[in-house]
């Protein structure tokens, strides 16, 4: 059993976030490839009050790190550079997604 959780489970970071968390896990496969998935949690409450969590999934393989890992760099870098700006209106954020293609990604 220790291996079946030592293959799966390699590491976890939980970042919480106001109302949401973001889980941040490490996996190996059977063949020991290890891959990342990334989990958003958030509360959320029925009418009569009770409440439940909302997760979305997302999973990260091997070959794609540095692609993914570029993408989110250049969108930290993009919005680091239009907060010093002063150049992001929300009125205009088409302008800021139209230079993204699919082909990029």
């Amino acid at each position: 059993m220790d291996d079946v959780v030592n293959r799966d489970e390699v590491y976890s970071n939980a970042v919480r976030a106001g109302k949401r968390t973001y889980f941040f896990d490490v996996k190996a496969t059977r063949g020991n490839d290890l891959y990342v998935t990334i989990t958003e949690s958030k509360k959320k409450y029925k009418d009569d009050g009770e409440f439940f969590y909302e997760k979305h999934k997302l999973f990260l393989y091997k070959e794609d790190f540095e692609k993914f890992k570029d993408g989110f760099d250049d969108v930290l870098s993009k919005i680091e550079e239009l907060r010093a700006t002063g150049n992001y209106k929300e009125d205009n954020k088409e302008d800021y997604t139209a230079s993204v293609k699919f082909e990029d990604l």
